[in-house]
């Protein structure tokens, strides 16, 4: 079983290739999910109320992401300091969650490969479950006009792209470039190759 890791810049399209790959038999962890599970055990949530107060708890006694993502992702000084923290207390649960994943998937026989889903891969040393590393890119203008139909803000694009690795950091760990530029079926040609390689 191999896993392959998917980086690129916000809006890139990882999405779209952990399902094109999803599509032809991988198992796709994504890190983002397993992120709001670790959001809503009770000793993070305690943890993010002791710093953040009630504010950033809901009517359910569940963690706002929302009101964290302001926090967080608030212009520097302050969030980048406010998201070190989070990350302090999230990246281990997640990271460990991953690792219990993975191997629970290696005991399946049927299983070509896993792709691993988590744009802060790098940052949090994910990089070292992989076994092949893909790097999503298209150009800037067109991914900011896909997270703008997203309904992101400009602000909003800027600020979750500077809280990451540098797209060059990310280029450089791959081991391949999907060029998502054009269509989807473009893309997934491409993933086609790739999935053959694993074979």
């Amino acid at each position: 079983m191999k896993i392959i890791g998917i980086l690129g810049g916000v809006a890139s399209g990882k999405s779209l290739v952990a399902d094109q790959f999803r599509r032809l038999g991988a198992e796709v962890l994504n890190a983002d999910q397993i992120g709001h599970e670790v959001l809503r055990e009770p000793e993070v949530i305690e943890q993010l109320r002791t710093r953040w107060g009630a504010g950033v708890i809901d009517q359910h006694g569940q963690i706002n992401r929302r009101a964290v993502a302001k926090i967080v992702f608030a212009p520097p000084p302050d969030g980048p300091t406010q998201l070190a923290f989070l990350e302090q207390i999230t990246h281990p649960r997640i990271g460990a969650r991953l690792a219990a994943k993975l191997k629970e998937l290696s005991q399946r026989n049927d299983l070509t490969a896993v792709v691993l889903d988590a744009p802060v891969m790098l940052k949090a040393g994910w990089d070292k479950f992989c076994d092949r590393i893909v790097f999503v890119d298209a150009p800037v203008k067109l991914r900011h006009e896909r997270a703008c139909n997203r309904g992101w803000m400009e602000a909003d694009f800027a600020a979750r792209e500077d809280a990451q690795e540098t797209l060059d950091k990310k280029r450089k760990a791959a081991d391949v470039v999907i060029d998502n530029t054009s269509s989807p079926e473009k893309t997934f040609s491409q993933v086609q190759q790739i999935w053959r390689s694993l074979q």
